[in-house]
């Protein structure tokens, strides 16, 4: 079964956010978007690229009204020491979420059993709580967030239109599509 459309469950975490330990629940998520970004764990080699790519990018997913969870299976104490010792990891200003007993990412559906480790999976959820977009690949597969911050930018004017869907390559700004009879076939 797929999550999208899906409420987050319940959950409580701890994270480590600008110089502090901070607790992170399912209603953290609410009243804004969040984009959760799971990683397989810290001190690895790809995981701080992608940090540092969401870190570049952070003001505008602040600008989109967004907030940025990353999310590994380590503890919020490591992600401290993570983001002292990594200069990519450093630039965070967004909550290093720590999932030692791995129930987000078993929630998330994204948690590799034999190795404790998480998928690269990556979650748009709005200000409900539900879960509208998501994506998970191989942990060799790092990803561009200039398409987490497009799907996100889609998924806040889909909502905010409903009767529009947002084409293949679409950004912010771009036409639309409006679903008819009459464009059926025709495109």
């Amino acid at each position: 079964m797929s999550l999208i459309n899906t409420q987050v469950q319940p959950f409580k975490a701890q994270a480590f956010h600008n110089g502090k330990f901070v607790e992170v629940t399912e209603a953290s998520l609410k009243g804004k978007w969040s984009v959760v970004i799971f990683m397989p764990a810290a001190f690895t080699f790809n995981c701080p690229t992608e940090i540092e790519d969401a870190a570049n990018n952070y003001a505008e997913f602040q600008k989109a009204g967004a907030e940025v969870y990353i999310v590994t299976t380590d503890t919020h104490f490591s992600h401290k020491v993570w983001h002292e010792t990594s200069p990519a990891v450093g630039k965070a200003q967004f909550p290093l979420v720590g999932d030692p007993t791995h129930a987000l990412t078993r929630a998330f559906d994204v948690h590799i059993d034999e190795a404790g480790l998480a998928l690269r999976g990556t979650f748009v959820i709005n200000p409900d709580g539900v879960i509208k977009t998501m994506e998970v690949h191989d942990n060799a597969i790092a990803r561009d967030v200039a398409e987490t911050l497009r799907k996100l930018k889609a998924a806040q004017y889909v909502a905010a239109h409903p009767s529009e869907v947002c084409p293949a390559k679409w950004k912010e700004g771009e036409k639309t599509l409006a679903p008819s009879l009459e464009l059926v076939g025709k495109i």
